[in-house]
């Protein structure tokens, strides 16, 4: 993919000068898959250029055309530009229409800024037209997205036409304790950027705390604002590469725009430094960091008191600057990644049909995962084996590899982590088998170097990952178990998720839902028609390699589960992987479970919409009554009549009560639930679901979660 991106005019594309604008394409340039085969363009006066594939568009200037019109006519008739696969517009929308007419390729608008403010993009008919000449619109927040539609009528519509993709900066390892008493402003020196509102307040603090100081990065020439003190260092524009250097010993951050910020790079890149960001309410500025002070009323007074809170709790500052330096994630990866996977969809085929793909047809598929064959068993009823299961039932060639028995059989001296051997086994199953489609489940040790590797000997190969665990910004592992689907994620066709992706705070593109697989061959027992012994079944596990509790490690839903047995003392609950009883495995977990009436499903973290652990497969599918927190939103696919939904612990109690002494009621519906869950949420439906959406053609199933 041939990419060609157009700066504005006049844009500084030079480390010394360069601006947001600047910052953010170098950036993203720099970790793209397709960085090789970019072009930036631009117009500046200044050498030094942020990278080798810039080119600058020097012309003669006509007194009677603006010089802008000049430019973009300058850069379409440069060859490489009009015969690149795709062209990218920076913050000029006022360019599109002159591109557009004499190029037919891919073409994408980047707003940088407020496009009511912008020549171009300031009516509604220029928007509509805008929505009608490129193939996607991409923002900078979402409230400049919000800004764009304002007054459009059919937003829903256009809505698949734009993006969001923030800025980004690097992160480094941070050592809070060489953290100096110091407070920083970075930016120009007037009253749009709270300049005034920053100097008032910080010339009263360094007067309370003589033991601090504030240093000040930027300049104004057109508007004279002077504050005086002896801890106060104004040090004029310093480069972006400076000034990232001394937020590592910077302790608090203000960005106290009065004007809206589309979004705000600055105090992106001091939560990336791990200082404490206080910020104003406007704008995109509350997009930038998750863990900010946010001023909800701007002021001297309020800005003030916000940093002398922090300056007097000394714990409080600490724990701010590590929530955002923990809880940062626009890292240049990241961002570079999303803005590829959009590229990339912009060139995928609305219909494919490389293999001639119909409900007969048979696929050779590499279904590669953890299939957990070094435990003898023990773990046998894994997602990994019900997908398989479908694969096959659908009537496909699967070549089932299970990725971390074999880096636990390749472990040796030359290979200590059996990574290496890993690669070459999956490139040369690749090879000789010749899949149509690879199917990755959380096979983190897979490489991205191997899977392009794979793509290059096969061109026409598909390839899609589905990951189980928990993605809610609340549960557990958020950081880690993203990074684990972000790691891969540019040479995916897809990716499915037990999280709902809409609700997910960063977007995974081209990524679709797909509920935990029950099994027929698994899921073979009808306690609705049992009597059985116990009331309450609740299974859980934190050491699922050794198949037992690990030794000092806790799950706050033990609190969760114990509660409920204080509660309901005439209830018999039957209780595994907690309070010193060990969990249960295998065939063994089938015979615990075959015992038991009712189950609670509760997952790890805060309830989120559509997750759940693949627990919920076995309870529903082998028919006990199953309750679950009604924020799971799993009403959008069971009625009450199939599944019992509870808001907290005294409605869980009360509906538990309520069940055991109506048995007929509770058999009813456990054994309606079963039938749903089966029917519709089987390993065979979602593996049909999974490779219809990774090949793009008609499943044979009906898929009721698919609100596509």
């Amino acid at each position: 993919m041939n990419i060609s991106i157009l700066l504005p005019y006049k844009e500084n594309y030079v480390e010394a000068k360069a601006g947001a604008v600047s910052l953010f394409v170098n950036d993203i340039v720099r970790e793209s898959i397709y960085k090789k085969s970019i072009k930036v363009y631009g117009n500046t006066k200044f050498k030094k250029y942020l990278s080798p594939n810039y080119k600058n568009l020097t012309f003669d200037k006509h007194l009677f055309q603006s010089s802008n019109y000049q430019y973009v006519e300058f850069f379409i008739n440069n060859n490489e530009a009009i015969n690149s696969d795709l062209i990218e517009v920076h913050n000029r929308p006022k360019y599109i229409n002159q591109i557009r007419r004499k190029y037919s390729n891919k073409l994408i608008l980047y707003f940088h800024n407020n496009p009511l403010e912008m020549n171009g993009s300031r009516l509604i008919l220029e928007r509509i037209n805008l929505l009608n000449k490129v193939d996607k619109i991409i923002f900078n927040s979402e409230w400049c997205r919000n800004k764009f539609f304002i007054n459009l009528e059919d937003k829903e519509k256009f809505l698949n036409k734009t993006d969001i993709c923030y800025q980004s900066a690097s992160k480094i390892k941070i050592n809070f304790e060489k953290k100096k008493k110091i407070i920083s402003f970075v930016g120009k020196l007037n009253r749009a950027k709270g300049y005034d509102i920053f100097g008032n307040a910080i010339v009263k603090i360094l007067y309370k705390h003589p033991s601090w100081s504030a240093k000040v990065y930027g300049d104004e020439p057109r508007e004279k604002i002077l504050f005086k003190h002896k801890n106060l260092k104004i040090l004029g524009f310093k480069s972006n590469k400076y000034i990232l250097n001394d937020l590592k010993k910077i302790s608090i951050s203000v960005v106290c725009s009065r004007w809206n910020e589309p979004f705000g790079r600055t105090s992106l890149e001091a939560a990336s430094r791990g200082s404490a960001v206080i910020i104003s309410n406007r704008g995109g500025l509350p997009e930038t960091s998750s863990e900010a002070i946010i001023l909800k009323s701007l002021s001297q007074h309020t800005l003030y008191e916000s940093i002398n809170k922090l300056i007097i709790d000394k714990k409080k500052l600490l724990s701010v600057q590590k929530k955002n330096y923990k809880n940062f994630k626009l890292t240049h990866s990241l961002v570079s990644r999303n803005i590829d996977s959009i590229r990339s969809d912009l060139f995928k085929k609305n219909s494919l049909n490389l293999f001639n793909i119909n409900k007969n047809s048979a696929l050779k598929i590499i279904h590669l995962t953890n299939f957990n064959r070094r435990f003898n068993g023990r773990l046998h009823y894994n997602t990994g084996m019900r997908l398989n299961n479908g694969f096959v039932r659908l009537g496909h060639n699967v070549l089932a590899i299970s990725d971390r028995d074999i880096v636990h059989e390749n472990k040796k001296i030359s290979d200590l982590n059996g990574k290496k051997s890993l690669q070459n086994i999956i490139i040369k199953n690749s090879t000789n088998f010749k899949a149509d489609c690879i199917v990755l489940g959380h096979a983190d040790a897979v490489t991205g170097k191997t899977l392009e590797i794979i793509k290059e000997k096969n061109k026409n190969i598909k390839i899609c990952q589905w990951f189980l665990d928990p993605l809610g910004k609340k549960g557990p592992d958020y950081l880690k178990n993203n990074q684990r689907i972000f790691n891969i994620v540019n040479h995916m066709d897809a990716t499915f998720l037990t999280t709902c992706p809409s609700v997910l705070p960063t977007k995974i593109n081209n990524s679709f839902f797909i509920p935990n697989p029950s099994d027929p061959s698994f899921e073979i027992l009808k306690n609705y028609e049992n009597n059985c012994q116990n009331d309450v079944f609740f299974a859980m596990s934190h050491g699922v390699h050794r198949g037992e509790l690990k030794k000092g490690k806790f799950d706050k839903r033990e609190v969760f589960i114990n509660k409920v047995k204080k509660n309901n003392k005439k209830i018999v609950f039957d209780i595994y992987g907690m309070n010193n009883i060990q969990p249960v495995w295998g065939d063994t977990f089938i015979n615990a479970v075959s015992n038991s009436r009712m189950a609670i499903n509760l997952s790890r973290g805060d309830p989120v919409k559509y997750y759940s652990s693949d627990r919920i497969a076995q309870l529903m599918g082998n028919g006990l009554l199953t309750f679950i927190h009604k924020n799971t939103c799993f009403n959008d696919f069971f009625s009450k009549n199939e599944m019992i939904f509870y808001n907290d612990i005294d409605d869980l109690s009360y509906k538990i009560n309520k069940y055991k002494k109506d048995d007929k009621l509770a058999k009813k519906i456990a054994k309606k639930g079963r039938y749903t869950y089966l029917k519709y949420f089987n390993s065979t439906t979602v593996a049909d679901y999974i490779l219809s959406k990774t090949l793009d053609y008609k499943g044979k199933s009906k898929f009721i979660w698919d609100r596509s």
